[in-house]
């Protein structure tokens, strides 16, 4: 027996009332020709009253009927029984305990295989009948004039009633539907799901009730739709089941308000975060890296951010249009799509794009380049070579984006955006985004490359102020770095020198010129010039001091630090004058190292402060250290902490000067020191 099925009589017990007769209470009975009572049902005593022993060989006008309709009603018997039509109405009749009801009547005449006439007479309380009438119109105007998609599936979940609210939705005619299941009638649903749902209902008598579905139906197989669905058992009233009710309400203008809120929500979290995350410091490479990986994977699959070649070198980046847009790559990223990244020019090389390709079009213009469905001749335009081309394709580019790089008027590249994994093209609003990001992103680059382009003329000019000196000078054997700051700062004004003097000595210099960038290497190249002047004239390192002095002073206000050391190689001494620098280190041969008890001095610049000179002993194979504060000095660390780290490594086994250099730089210097470094180190040599 199958759930549908009703249960067979005998088999367990009184059947409950289950159909609309037995909502109705239908009462039967049957006369002979003489109007006498041969058959009485059980309604018929529930609804008039008289048990079958009393009703039965009585005339049915005497029981069933009202004395005052008593003459109407034989008369209709009689008709029923001469002519053979039936005849309906509402008559009142007199139960046998006195009360009056109004009964719906429906007669007709039978024969039986003798010939003999009867009359069937059906009868039941017009009242409840009324009532019945008036829910079942009332229930199917509600389901046939409902704008709500109403269905019932039978337990194959095959339809079986549709109105015609579903049929508008579906774009399904409701003949079409019956007989058939949901993936027949609606496949480019996911179907599955929803039978599934359907199933579970039908197993537990759960309802589902405002279950979210999105897809297509024939109704408009060119755009996803949102409906909402409830699903509930039908059972009918012994409980039997019969199927699952469904109800469909189309929620696609809602469902597309929330797709458009979540995505305008994305797109100012992703601006927001564009504001955090580009332009952390002001390094060219490192912005566009930053640029890329916030447009990936939340806008495009792949990016790339190309400047134009001019422009980085600081020079105008205008072309014609007949001409070659000459692009190096900065950064570039790529979500899932390996071909599509080997397709793409690697960061630092630099790449001619012929006048025809969509790049040059956008660095060109200044205008965003939009192509939503790529096509085969697209790929051509869109790569720089025919086997990028190719790469493109097979990665499964399918919509292309490229919006200028725009600062302070001047246009200086461009990036580049592609889709492979992300189905949907690019729209407007995506232009829109891209552009929010590209018009933040290019203010910091533009930023980056002006730092670098002044940064590099510093450094250029700073570099071609320190010496070049040879290993060996004098009595001293001499080993030298030095390290610009990190990328976020601009170049600082540390130098150091080594002099040679008469008689075998050596003059060396380590400085440190408060401040950054051009002004302060220009300060030191002037210091380092004065420095070498006045130490070929033999000054005490004191009065050598006194004369900088002077000099920092005239300089706009420049202030510097100075140790300045002369070595005698035939007393065996180092003569040592310091203006507010870091004390050296000096190295005795069998002894630990030691930071040098100097009499710190006033920065150079000051003025009106006396230096002292203090004399130490310096020997064959005694080593010093001059180092400027880039060296030791960190903001989580206190200088005390740095300069027990510099005497530990010194400690050290014995080490030949340039890896000892080497070691002290790779140890000490931190990334994010913002200081430059310069280091000298000298060892005392044997005598010829």
């Amino acid at each position: 027996m199958t759930a549908a099925e009703p249960a067979a009589a005998g088999t367990g017990g009184p059947i409950r009332p289950g159909g609309l007769l037995d909502v109705l209470n239908v009462a039967s009975v049957v006369l002979d020709a003489r109007g006498r009572i041969v058959l009485w049902s059980p309604q018929a005593e529930a609804l008039f009253g008289y048990p079958a022993e009393e009703a039965l060989g009585r005339y049915a006008a005497q029981v069933m009927v009202h004395e005052r309709h008593v003459e109407l009603v034989v008369k209709l018997f009689a008709d029923v029984v001469r002519t053979g039509q039936s005849w309906a109405g509402a008559f009142p009749i007199r139960r046998k305990d006195g009360t009056v009801r109004l009964i719906e009547f429906r007669n007709m005449r039978l024969l039986d295989d003798h010939g003999e006439v009867y009359a069937l007479g059906l009868a039941a309380d017009r009242p409840t009948l009324r009532q019945v009438e008036q829910d079942l119109a009332l229930s199917t105007r509600l389901v046939s004039q409902s704008p709500v998609g109403l269905a019932v599936l039978d337990t194959d979940l095959r339809y079986v009633s549709v109105n015609p609210a579903l049929e508008r939705i579906d774009g399904v005619p409701a003949d079409a539907h019956l007989g058939r299941t949901l993936r027949e009638v609606v496949p480019l649903l996911d179907a599955d799901a929803l039978e599934a749902a359907a199933r579970r209902v039908l197993r537990t008598g759960e309802p589902v009730v405002d279950r979210a579905a999105v897809g297509r139906t024939p109704a408009d197989p060119d755009e996803d739709h949102a409906w909402s669905m409830s699903l509930y058992r039908l059972e009918d009233a012994r409980g039997a089941v019969l199927g699952v009710a469904v109800s469909v309400v189309d929620v696609t203008e809602q469902y597309r308000a929330g797709v458009e809120a979540e995505a305008a929500r994305r797109r100012l979290a992703l601006v927001a975060d564009a504001s955090a995350r580009i332009g952390t410091t002001l390094d060219l490479e490192r912005t566009a890296r930053e640029l890329a990986d916030v447009a990936v994977p939340e806008l495009a699959d792949v990016a790339a951010v190309d400047l134009l070649d001019a422009v980085v070198a600081g020079r105008p980046g205008t072309f014609g249009p007949t001409e070659s847009a000459v692009i190096r790559a900065l950064a570039v990223r790529a979500h899932a799509s390996p071909e599509a990244l080997a397709a793409a020019d690697p960061p630092g090389q630099v790449a001619a794009y012929g006048p025809d390709r969509l790049v040059t079009e956008c660095v060109r213009t200044g205008n965003p380049v939009l192509v939503p469905e790529v096509t085969d001749d697209d790929y051509v335009r869109i790569a720089r070579s025919p086997e990028a081309a190719v790469l493109l394709r097979r990665s499964g580019v399918h919509s292309y984006l490229a919006v200028p790089l725009i600062a302070r008027g001047e246009v200086l590249g461009a990036l580049d955006l592609k889709r492979t994994v992300n189905p949907e093209p690019f729209t407007e609003d995506d232009l829109l985004l891209a552009r929010e990001l590209a018009a933040r992103a290019a203010v910091q680059i533009d930023n980056a490359r002006w730092y670098q382009n002044a940064r590099t003329a510093a450094l250029t000019l700073q570099r071609s102020m320190l010496p070049s000196h040879p290993p060996v000078t004098g009595g001293l054997e001499v080993a030298s770095r030095y390290q610009p700051a990190g990328a976020t700062t601009e170049v600082g004004g540390d130098w150091f020198d080594v002099i040679p003097l008469d008689g075998a000595r050596t003059a060396l210099v380590v400085g440190d010129v408060m401040g950054s960038g051009i002004d302060a290497a220009a300060t030191m190249g002037r210091l380092r010039t004065a420095t070498a002047t006045l130490a070929s004239l033999g000054l005490d390192p004191a009065v050598l001091l006194e004369h900088l002095d002077r000099i920092t002073s005239g300089l706009d206000h420049s202030i510097a630090t100075c140790v300045y050391v002369v070595h005698d190689p035939e007393l065996g001494q180092c003569r040592i004058a310091n203006a507010g620098h870091l004390p050296p280190v000096r190295l005795r041969v069998g002894g630990s190292p030691e930071l040098l008890d100097l009499p710190t001095g006033a920065p150079l610049g000051v003025g009106g402060v006396p230096f002292s000179t203090t004399t130490v002993d310096f020997t064959p194979g005694d080593r010093l250290v001059l180092y400027t504060d880039g060296l030791v000095e960190t903001r989580r660390h206190s200088l005390d902490e740095r300069l027990d780290t510099l005497l530990a490594l010194l400690d050290g086994p014995g080490r030949p000067l340039e890896e000892l250099c080497d070691l002290l730089l790779r140890t000490l210097h931190q990334p994010d020191n913002h200081d430059d470094v310069a280091l000298l180190v000298a060892r005392a040599r044997e005598r010829d």
